[in-house]
């Protein structure tokens, strides 16, 4: 891969997290509310179509921002790229199809304000549903989170070790602090979009590390 492919697959990452991003507020955002299941029920048909449409295009932005990641892998032994890679990709997918099947949740909770009945139960099987994807998501992001911060902390990738700040897994981490500090509508902002403000986070400074990394020619046997 090229200094320039890798420099645009990047992009693309970033561009990932902010249309997510915009997707989230789409369905969450409201200025006189922070309870973002009410606010789905309360926003316009038009915001739940456009919110379920950036699914589908940030998935694919996110999917080609993963070439980074390989590139900046791509020195080390091919087992430990293929679980990098691999399960960060899987990780990228789910963030599109979890977040369309926020749009049962939004529309459910439509309905339920529009007949008088109560949100939270009329809600709550499309909600298990999300719960239950996510269960399949914390073991990948466990064994992503441990070859990748293994290997750039042993200097075996182009990444230098500051991006471990920027990794997910501490943004992750401290999220329980900015649930409790913050309030408003900044409290929507950012709790809403927080898990693509994560990725907008390491793929900008995944791009800055990277930017004029020079591509290295493998051995013709190297695979993914």
């Amino acid at each position: 891969m090229s200094t320039l492919d890798q420099r645009i697959c990047g992009l693309l990452g970033i561009l990932g997290g902010f249309l997510l991003f915009a997707g989230d507020m789409l369905i969450y955002y409201l200025p006189d509310s922070t309870d973002l299941l009410l606010n789905m029920g309360n926003i316009s048909e038009q915001r739940v179509v456009l919110s379920g449409l950036t699914a589908l295009f940030s998935a694919w932005c996110y999917a080609l921002g993963l070439g980074q990641v390989y590139f900046a892998f791509s020195t080390i032994k091919k087992i430990f790229r293929r679980l990098v890679v691999l399960s960060f990709g899987m990780i990228l997918i789910a963030y599109g199809v979890i977040h369309a099947g926020f749009m049962a949740i939004a529309t459910t909770s439509q309905l339920a304000i529009s007949n008088d009945l109560d949100v939270s139960s009329a809600t709550a099987l499309a909600r298990r549903i999300d719960e239950l994807l996510r269960l399949f998501i914390y073991p990948l992001f466990a064994l992503c989170s441990l070859v990748f911060i293994t290997q750039v902390w042993n200097k075996k990738t182009r990444y230098p070790r500051w991006i471990l700040f920027f990794f997910p897994l501490l943004p992750f981490g401290l999220k329980f602090i900015f649930e409790r500090w913050l309030e408003g509508h900044i409290w929507v902002i950012v709790i809403g979009g927080y898990y693509n403000l994560m990725l907008i986070l390491f793929f900008t400074a995944s791009t800055i590390a990277l930017w004029n990394k020079k591509q290295i020619i493998l051995n013709t046997r190297t695979e993914l």
